[in-house]
């Protein structure tokens, strides 16, 4: 399986989570463990800390996410 690197830009349309989990009808958790280690997605947020809960923020650019849906949907 070839897989066709498209390189985001920052102009293009980011998606939030909970778009994506909407558009999709997936829970916004299934939708955070497809992308949090996707290449490319924007990782906005903290570290947790001692005892302190990891806060994450995702940004999902539309070209990887048409790609990670039309390899899903195969």
């Amino acid at each position: 399986m070839t897989h066709l690197q498209i390189k985001p830009s920052f102009t293009e349309r980011h998606f939030s989570v909970g778009t994506l989990a909407e558009l999709w009808s997936y829970s916004e958790d299934t939708v955070t463990r497809m992308f949090a280690e996707v290449p490319g997605v924007l990782k906005i947020g903290t570290t947790g800390k001692r005892g302190h809960r990891q806060r994450i923020t995702l940004r999902i650019p539309e070209s990887i996410a048409a790609r990670v849906y039309a390899e899903k949907t195969r």
